[in-house]
């Protein structure tokens, strides 16, 4: 930071050049009359929207192939950006990923994005990279709501995106910001690299720890098994109606959303009394074994938190009691377990698996001391690659807190008084 600081004091003391984006760079949209988009042959190749929506930088090397009517289209070079033009939130659109390497010729972008080339006036002036890293800001986010439109759908604005201003500090600044904030990414994939090692050594466990010699029986013979019970009424058309509480007393009931990271505290829909005793009878106690019964996360199981008011149970889910709930949770979560549940889910737009069948699934009753001898193994490697306040998701979580922090730091600059630099 100091060196930043230096640069910046004797190459523009008295503030940076803002400039809008249509100053600086050509808008260009995808490729048009396109057929059998990732395909396994085409005439051409393109870079697809995850491509940019997922990486900070375009890899090169995956690219995908399309037919087009017409090759006479714009090709990608080394220094665009790229950008996504829509999307189901307002948060995800405009979300842009550099083209940082050499890339080969007649390679088209995808049609639901939109580029950004710079001009040549300012090729020896600008570093796309961190032009890509000032687009991810909170400064730019902030600024780039202006540009978004939609209900239940967004899009931006190309005529409004490039009104927006960026800064345009020296070269010399730009560079060395994008110095530190790759540093940073490297650090960041380190550590997730690290962590998918992790969940490969956490896989390999589960799989030979339970190729377990002994006695199996019917779920319905090991576990007391509930369904979601709704009383009187659907559980939206109450739910819509109860008496929500801000700072809850006494009653607290799952919800059904996002059961791709299971569930935490955060995750709680926190209602009345009244609401709590006329929705449903499954009442949860804390440590029990949930399954998501339909839609895209069927088969997510988790272990419900221990919270010190009453809960209940959310709807289109199942609830375990065992005499160990840890064991049954982590064989459901093995592969042996995920493929358990899938022999009874019927595939279909809304997948949901069979209840019936489900409680004829087979599942392994070893000795209580070999279960909590699996149990000890697998927490630790648990702990390790899921436990968002320990391990390795904490760490990268607070890696990607400090990139934030400094990432906004380096990016805000005070704007030149024209008058002054005159």
């Amino acid at each position: 930071m100091s060196r930043i600081q230096e640069l910046i004091k004797e190459k523009c003391p008295n503030g940076v050049e803002y400039k809008s984006i249509k100053d600086i760079f050509d808008l260009f949209s995808g490729m048009t009359g396109v057929s059998n988009k990732w395909s396994d042959t085409g005439n051409c190749k393109f870079i697809d929207y995850m491509n940019v929506y997922r990486n900070n930088k375009i890899d090169v090397n995956l690219k995908c192939n399309a037919t087009v009517k017409n090759l006479n289209q714009t090709t990608l070079k080394k220094g665009d950006i790229l950008l996504t033009s829509a999307s189901e939130t307002a948060d995800e659109c405009a979300i842009s990923s550099v083209v940082e390497s050499e890339i080969e010729d007649e390679t088209f972008m995808d049609d639901h994005l939109f580029g950004l080339r710079l001009k040549n006036d300012y090729s020896n002036k600008i570093n796309t990279t961190f032009i890509n890293y000032y687009f991810s800001s909170k400064i730019f986010r902030n600024k780039l709501y202006k540009a978004v439109r939609g209900v239940t759908r967004f899009y931006v604005s190309n005529k409004d995106f490039i009104k927006l201003l960026i800064p345009i500090p020296p070269l010399e600044v730009q560079e060395e910001i994008v110095g530190i904030l790759d540093k940073f990414g490297e650090l960041e994939a380190e550590l997730e690299a690290e962590l998918e090692a992790r969940k490969q050594q956490y896989e390999f466990w589960c799989e030979k720890l339970f190729k377990i010699d002994c006695e199996y029986k019917c779920i319905n013979d090991v576990a007391s098994v509930i369904t979601d019970y709704v009383a009187n009424g659907s559980f939206k058309s109450i739910a819509d109606n109860v008496n929500y509480k801000n700072e809850p007393d006494y009653a607290v009931l799952l919800r059904t959303v996002d059961y791709s990271n299971g569930f935490d505290k955060d995750k709680f829909v926190y209602i009345d009394e009244h609401a709590y005793n006329f929705l449903s009878k499954s009442k949860l106690f804390g440590g029990e074994i949930i399954i998501n019964n339909i839609g895209a996360g069927v088969g997510t199981t988790f272990l419900c938190p221990i919270l010190n008011m009453p809960m209940s149970l959310a709807p289109n889910t199942i609830m375990l009691r065992t005499n160990n709930n840890k064991f049954y949770y982590y064989w459901f979560n093995s592969k042996r377990g995920q493929l358990s549940i899938e022999s009874v889910t019927a595939k279909s737009a809304m997948p949901k698996f069979n209840k019936t069948g489900f409680r004829s699934l087979k599942v392994p009753v070893p000795t209580l001391e070999e279960q909590e001898r699996i149990v000890n193994i697998l927490d630790k490697f648990d702990k390790l690659v899921n436990d968002i306040s320990e391990g390795l998701p904490a760490e990268i979580e607070l890696r990607r807190k400090q990139y934030e922090y400094y990432r906004n730091k380096l990016l805000s600059f005070e704007e030149l008084n024209v008058n002054e630099s005159n």
